[in-house]
Order: structure tokens, then C-alpha cells, then sequence
């Protein structure tokens, strides 16, 4: 099976997760993302060490430097942010505690693109938008490196408009770093 096909299948298994509704037959709870949808589901784990926990307050930076596995799929460090924001949704952590940022650089530029040019360059609609819109609705901060702009020549301009330009991404890593804030790669 090629890898497309692995994330094919995984990506229906964890599609039809998401909707079930109840225990399943090997015991595990339903998968469910009430916060943000397009990304991967959580399920709570009965009895499990460090579940989350609605008084903490979290904060993570994410480090989106993977680009997405194809133009339909989300850029990883997106999913992987709204998964956390499923699972607190499930278990009942206020968005308010959630102090997310993400940063792009590198491979995920594409993955900011308004529509228009993510179409012409793609062929299909960009999936991280609506993700993005949500993210950002919720308080999720998010930035791209301006210093990529630049040495790839990028319009900002062509960029969706719910993404600031920060003057670097590493230093963006940094200043959330000092501040307290857990650095997530993906």
C-alpha cells in the first residue's frame, strides 16, 4: 500500500471515527471534534493519566514548518493545534485557556494562500482557510516569517488576511518560548 493510500484509509477510518456515536464494540469511546471539525477527533480515555483539565490554562506554540501531505489536507501543525482545541472542547477547558500561537514558515506558505491563488496554483479550494477563520475566532494567534516572504518573493497580498507578517518565525519561536509557552514542531 503506498503512503497516500495509508493516509487515504486513515483518514476515512478517523472521518467515520468522528461520527460514531457511541462506545464501540472494543470498548473505545466515541471520537468527536466539536471545536474544529476539519481536524483530528479526540477521545476521551477513562481513567487516563494527565487528562485535561479545565482550570489550567495551556499555552503552546505551534512550529508549522511541514507542509501538508497533499492540497486537500490541512497543513499538520493546523490539525494538530485544532485537535488539542477538540480535545479541550470535550472536556469542557475553555477556549480562554487555549493560548495558542501557530507560525508558519518554510513548507507550509502554500497552505496560507488566499483562495483565488491556492486554486490557480492547486486546482482545488485551500482546506486551512476555514480552519484558520476558526482558530483565529477562538483567540489563536497566528503568523508567518517574513523573512520567507521575502526571499521567496511572496505577495502578501496573496496571503488570507487572518495571518499577521511577523518580521521572523524564529524569533517569534523564541519570544512565546520565553514567555512560557510550549514549542509544538509539526
Amino acid at each position: 500500500m503506498t503512503r497516500s493510500m495509508r493516509w487515504l484509509v486513515m483518514g476515512v477510518l478517523s472521518l467515520g471515527a468522528c461520527f460514531s456515536t457511541s462506545v464501540a464494540a472494543d470498548g473505545w469511546h466515541s471520537a468527536k471534534s466539536p471545536t474544529v471539525p476539519e481536524a483530528d477527533c479526540y477521545v476521551v480515555i477513562p481513567g487516563a493519566a494527565v487528562p485535561p483539565d479545565a482550570s489550567v490554562t495551556y499555552r503552546a506554540i505551534f512550529d508549522a514548518n511541514q507542509g501538508a501531505e497533499a492540497p486537500d489536507h490541512l497543513v499538520p501543525a493546523l490539525n494538530m493545534a485544532g485537535s488539542e482545541l477538540n480535545a479541550f472542547g470535550v472536556a469542557g477547558v475553555p477556549m480562554k485557556n487555549a493560548k495558542f500561537v501557530v507560525v508558519f514558515h518554510g513548507r507550509t506558505m502554500d497552505g496560507i494562500l488566499d483562495d483565488a491563488h491556492y486554486r490557480a496554483k492547486f486546482g482545488t479550494a485551500n482546506p486551512n482557510l476555514a480552519v484558520i477563520r476558526k482558530m483565529k475566532a477562538i483567540g489563536v494567534e497566528l503568523y508567518v516569517c517574513g523573512q520567507n516572504l521575502a526571499a521567496e518573493k511572496i505577495d502578501t497580498a496573496t496571503l488570507t488576511p487572518d495571518v499577521s507578517v511577523a518580521e521572523d518565525a524564529l524569533i517569534v519561536l523564541m519570544a512565546y518560548q520565553n514567555r512560557g509557552y510550549a514549542m509544538l514542531s509539526f
